[in-house]
C-alpha cells in the first residue's frame, strides 16, 4: 500500500471516531433529558403527598393546642372550685377559725371566729391587732409558735360585753411534727359557754335537791317544838300575869309567829317542786304581775314599765309568775329602802340562735355590790334589816327548775340589773 492509501485510511480513522464521539454525546444527552423527566415526574407525583403531610402535621398541632389549652381551663376551673370549696368549708364553720403565721401576721379569721371575738370586721394584719378580750387565745397562739407543740382541749376564759365567755381551744403547729419553729399555726376555738352554764345549772340543781333532803327534816321538827312554844304562849293569860311580864309574853307570841312564817317559807324552798307544765307566752305572765305589782310601786310614785320580745316557753305559770313576782318587789323595796321612787324597767329579747329568751328586771336602787352578788341567791342571805334571804333563793330555784339562769350585775342607772335566761319552744 502506498502513502496515499496509509493517509486515506487514517482520515477514515480518524472521522470515525470523530463521529463515535458525537453519537456517544448525543446519546450522552438524551440520557439526562430522560433522568431530567423522570425526576420531574416524580417531583410532581410527590408534591401533593408533601403538602398533605405538612396539612396534617399542623392539624395534629392545632389539635395539640387545643387539648393543652382545654386541661389548662379545666386545670384553673378545678383551682378556682377548690379554692371556692374551701372559703365556703371555712367560712361554715361553727367553730372559730384562726391561722397565724410565725411573724404573727393573721392569714385566716373565719366569720364564727369575728363573731365569737366580737369583730364585726377584722381589718388588722396581726395577732397583736386582736381585741383585748382575746388576749388569753392570743397567748395560747404564742406559747404554740414558741414551743411548737399541739395544745388540746384548753379551757379558756375571755371577759366579753360584762361578761366571761368560756372557750374551748386547740392550737396545732404547722409544717413537721417536732419542728421548734413551725411555720405558723392553726387555732381552732369553740364558745363553752352554754356548756359550763349547764354544768352550774346541774350542779345547782344537785345541790338544791341535797339541801332540801337535808333540812326539811330538821326544819319540820323545829317547827314542831315551835308550835308547841307558840301554843303555850297563848295559853297564857296576861291578865293573870303582873303587869311587868305582859311585854315578854306578847314578844314570844310575835317571834313565834314570825319564826313559824320563817321555817313555813324554808320548808316552801327546800319541798321539790312538783312542775305543772304548758306552753305560755312568756309576755302575758310578766304582764299580768306587772299589773299585780305596779300598785304598789304607784303608792311610791313609781311605775314599772314592761318592753322587748319574750316568745312563748313551757312553764308552770303558777311558780314562774311567783319568780317574777318576787324579783318586782324586791325591785320596789330597794328602791323604797334607798329613798327614791321605784323605775322598775322590764325587758325582754328573743335569742334565736340559742333558742332562748332573756328577760331584764332593771332597778334604780342602790344595786348589788360585787362581791355579794354571788350570795344573793344563797337561802338566808340577806342584805335587807328584816328580810329573810329566801325570796331570791327561791326565785333562783324556780328559773333553774325550768331549765334557765338567773343572775345579776349593775344596770346602766346604778341599780340591779337581774337577767332571767329561759329556754323558748
Amino acid at each position: 500500500m502506498n502513502a496515499q492509501g496509509y493517509a486515506l485510511l487514517g482520515l477514515t480513522a480518524l472521522v470515525a471516531g470523530l463521529v463515535s464521539i458525537v453519537v456517544f454525546a448525543i446519546l450522552r444527552f438524551g440520557a439526562a433529558a430522560r433522568d431530567s423527566r423522570r425526576v420531574l415526574r416524580d417531583e410532581s407525583g410527590q408534591s401533593p403527598l408533601l403538602a398533605a403531610a405538612l396539612q396534617d402535621a399542623i392539624q395534629k398541632l392545632r389539635a395539640q393546642e387545643k387539648a393543652t389549652a382545654e386541661r389548662a381551663d379545666a386545670s384553673a376551673q378545678r383551682a378556682e372550685a377548690s379554692e371556692r370549696l374551701n372559703t365556703q368549708i371555712v367560712n361554715s364553720l361553727t367553730a372559730g377559725l384562726l391561722v397565724v403565721n410565725h411573724g404573727g401576721d393573721v392569714q385566716i379569721l373565719n366569720p364564727a371566729g369575728r363573731k365569737m371575738l366580737g369583730i364585726a370586721d377584722f381589718t388588722g394584719s396581726r395577732l397583736s391587732d386582736l381585741p383585748i378580750a382575746a388576749a388569753p387565745l392570743a397567748a395560747a397562739i404564742d406559747e404554740c409558735l414558741t414551743i411548737g407543740q399541739p395544745i388540746v382541749r384548753r379551757a379558756l376564759e375571755m371577759p366579753h360585753a360584762g361578761a366571761v365567755t368560756h372557750v374551748g381551744v386547740t392550737v396545732s403547729p404547722l409544717g413537721p411534727a417536732g419542728n421548734a419553729s413551725p411555720a405558723g399555726v392553726i387555732c381552732l376555738f369553740s364558745d363553752l359557754t352554754a356548756v359550763v352554764e349547764l354544768e352550774e345549772q346541774l350542779r345547782l340543781k344537785e345541790t338544791l335537791a341535797r339541801l332540801g333532803e337535808l333540812t326539811a327534816g330538821i326544819a319540820h321538827e323545829f317547827r314542831n317544838g315551835l308550835a308547841t312554844i307558840h301554843g303555850y304562849g297563848k295559853l297564857l293569860d296576861p291578865s293573870a300575869l303582873p303587869p311587868q311580864f305582859k311585854p315578854y309574853v306578847e314578844g314570844i307570841r310575835q317571834e313565834t309567829n314570825a319564826m313559824g312564817q320563817v321555817v313555813t317559807n324554808f320548808l316552801n324552798f327546800a319541798r321539790p317542786a312538783q312542775l305543772s307544765l304548758a306552753t305560755y307566752d312568756l309576755g302575758t305572765i310578766i304582764e299580768r304581775v306587772v299589773d299585780d305589782v305596779k300598785p304598789e310601786a304607784k303608792q311610791l310614785n313609781g311605775d314599772i314599765v314592761v318592753s322587748g320580745n319574750f316568745g312563748q316557753v313551757e312553764a308552770d305559770d303558777v311558780l314562774l309568775r311567783q319568780a317574777f313576782m318576787n324579783l318586782l318587789r324586791n325591785a320596789i323595796e330597794a328602791c323604797q329602802g334607798h329613798g327614791v321612787a321605784p323605775d322598775v324597767r322590764v325587758d325582754g329579747t328573743i335569742d334565736q340562735g340559742q333558742a332562748v329568751a332573756r328577760v331584764t328586771v332593771q332597778d334604780n336602787g342602790p344595786g348589788v355590790a360585787a362581791d355579794a352578788r354571788e350570795k344573793v341567791f344563797r337561802p338566808f342571805f340577806t342584805t335587807k334589816k328584816d328580810g329573810t334571804g329566801l325570796g331570791l333563793a327561791l326565785v333562783q330555784k324556780i328559773i333553774v327548775t325550768h331549765n334557765g339562769r338567773i343572775n345579776v350585775t349593775s344596770g346602766p342607772n346604778g341599780g340591779a340589773s337581774f337577767q332571767v335566761t329561759l329556754p323558748i319552744t
